[in-house]
């Protein structure tokens, strides 16, 4: 979702929309640009002896990210194929039993996504890798490790939509909407059957083609209930440190392309981050789209959009309401309403900021401990995890 305010009328409507943007806003939503943006970033902190560039020892494990990197492990390890055809298979033969997730880079809504554990099905990007001239081949994927332990709920994978506004990269100011949903899989997840894009992929455009998809609740849920989950099943507090490190996840993102984005006065963005949380409870970035869907498929999706729209309009329209090039983009802060500050990640405790209540949350009192289940959080929404405590009622939980 982009716009472009005050720009002088007389200019064409196709140039207003993108004539100084388009190229830069690529270094975001192009997952191969992406990639190769964070990677530099990393580089950068680590040269300028930045904190937040702490590695761990040498000797310890490399997980998903690859990386031993203390916070900005915040992508899965991944490779540009077929330029890095020769340095992933490398990594494979380290590992021939790990399964791998390879995307196209232009494409969006799962489209040319698969998953392979075997060598045998690049066997296209071997013969790219040897005859691969940039300029004239337009065919490049990323692969990159699969989450292959994902946070389950009733047993189905799911991901995070969430929503972020900017409203300047220089000097950047960016926006959560602290609300959000949960997009679920519509079937049970099974890391054996990796070509079944029902269990693994969680994009709405391909679930609904399954006959298991439910219309009624569109396979999402609401953040406010997952966060309910959390606290109820793993402890209290548990949904504020898995917010905090989603925030920063995010800022680092945002820190890592602001100095190739273009900053345009005129203009603001809204992104939809694509956000996989694992069973350790830690978020891994997955992507990021310039253009998030704000087609509705439930009653409860289409209210979420329109508040966030009037929000976004509330927080980045001028002073009354007219054009004005000498204003600073910093909105009166009853505007933000539920948008929260992506502040600047300290160096010394990156992870551990004051946590931002969000928007429904039930004040904090003691919860009883007892492991008697009285019901879903919604009848209509997936349920818990099969032999895992189910969540007591609560009059605030979002109604699908």
């Amino acid at each position: 979702m982009e716009f472009l305010l005050g720009v002088h009328p007389e200019l064409p409507l196709h140039l207003r929309h993108r004539s100084s943007v388009s190229h830069a806003i690529r270094s975001l939503s192009r997952k191969d640009l992406l990639i190769k943006n964070i990677k530099r970033y990393r580089k950068d902190l680590e040269r300028r002896g930045d904190p937040l560039a702490q590695s761990h020892p040498p000797d310890t494990k490399l997980g998903i990210g690859g990386t031993r990197y203390k916070h900005l492990d915040i992508i899965p390890m991944t490779f540009v194929l077929p330029s890095d055809y020769q340095m992933f298979v490398e990594v494979f033969h380290r590992n021939p039993a790990s399964t791998w997730i390879v995307k196209p880079c232009s494409k969006s809504q799962g489209v040319g996504i698969y998953l392979v554990n075997k060598l045998s099905k690049l066997k296209k990007f071997a013969y790219d890798a040897r005859t691969f001239y940039p300029q004239i081949n337009r065919d490049t994927c990323v692969i990159s490790k699969y989450i292959d332990n994902p946070l389950l709920i009733g047993g189905k994978k799911f991901d995070l939509r969430l929503f972020v506004l900017v409203t300047t990269f220089n000097p950047l100011k960016a926006y959560l909407y602290k609300e959000g949903f949960c997009r679920f899989c519509t079937e049970k997840y099974d890391e054996t059957e990796i070509d079944n894009v029902f269990m693994h992929l969680t994009n709405v455009s391909i679930q609904k083609t399954n006959q298991e998809y439910n219309s009624i609740h569109g396979g999402k849920w609401p953040l406010q209930n997952l966060w309910l989950y959390l606290d109820s099943l793993r402890g209290e507090g548990v949904s504020d440190m898995l917010w905090s490190r989603i925030t920063a996840t995010i800022r680092h993102s945002l820190d890592a392309v602001a100095p190739v984005m273009a900053n345009d006065r005129h203009c603001f963005e809204v992104y939809g981050y694509d956000i996989i949380i694992d069973n350790n409870l830690k978020p891994w970035l997955i992507e990021i789209n310039t253009s998030p869907s704000m087609h509705s498929t439930t009653t409860n999706d289409r209210m979420l959009k329109s508040r966030l729209i009037d929000n976004v309009l509330d927080v980045v329209v001028p002073p009354n309401c007219m054009p004005n090039e000498h204003w600073d983009k910093t909105p009166n802060p009853e505007l933000l309403k539920n948008f929260t500050v992506l502040m600047p990640i300290s160096p010394s405790k990156p992870e551990e900021q004051a946590p931002v209540r969000r928007k429904g949350r039930l004040s904090k009192k003691k919860k009883s401990k007892s492991t008697a289940a009285s019901s879903a959080v919604c009848s209509s929404t997936p349920p818990p995890a099969e032999g895992e405590t189910k969540i007591k009622r609560s009059n605030k939980l979002v109604k699908q």
